[in-house]
């Protein structure tokens, strides 16, 4: 499957909205019951790129949103400032093609390059391919939660995957750049 990855944009957020509502009905990736309306699609996508963070997207030959992903805080506590959580989701139709694995290894670079130290994969139903991919791309197991949401009339578990990002914890991040300095 031939694909670019670009940076997404507002204008790419009915397609994203159309492949997240597909994975909130229909998956367990995310906890979310109902999918929210494209106006809190676009909030939410607001406040991840006004704190820059970087929000990606694949697309086909002819355009077509084949799926995205994004690093977000973790936790907004500034101790976590050096930590990104990745959320990637993709259409039906590009899943098992390496569209996901392309996506993560862009927001892995991306994150580095802008000085985050780790990132935090937290995977519901503990899905066994997106366990594969972050695996792939060198995230380690960090935990099991057992139980933690229910969905689709079942409870799920919840994997947690970690990788560090460049020096990850070998010395001290410089504080005047970002993320150590929110106001950069």
């Amino acid at each position: 499957m031939t694909f670019t990855i670009r940076s997404a944009a507002e204008g790419d957020l009915t397609e994203i909205a159309g492949i997240y509502r597909e994975s909130v009905l229909n998956g367990v990736a995310s906890y979310e019951i109902e999918p929210p309306t494209l106006d809190e699609m676009r909030a939410r996508f607001s406040a991840i790129t006004a704190a820059r963070y970087p929000y990606i997207a694949a697309t086909d030959a002819d355009g077509a949103i084949l799926g995205y992903a994004y690093a977000s805080a973790f936790r907004t506590r500034p101790a976590y400032r050096w930590l990104v959580e990745d959320s990637i989701y993709l259409a039906p139709d590009a899943r098992g093609r390496g569209v996901g694995k392309a996506l993560l290894v862009e927001l892995v670079e991306r994150c580095t390059t802008l000085g985050f130290r780790q990132m935090i994969a937290v995977i519901g139903g503990a899905h066994p391919a997106s366990v594969a991919v972050h695996r792939a791309v060198g995230f380690e197991h960090g935990g099991l939660m057992k139980a933690t949401g229910f969905k689709h009339g079942r409870w799920l578990d919840t994997v947690i995957m970690q990788r560090a990002l460049g020096e990850g914890a070998s010395s001290d991040p410089a504080s005047d750049t970002f993320p150590g300095n929110r106001d950069a």
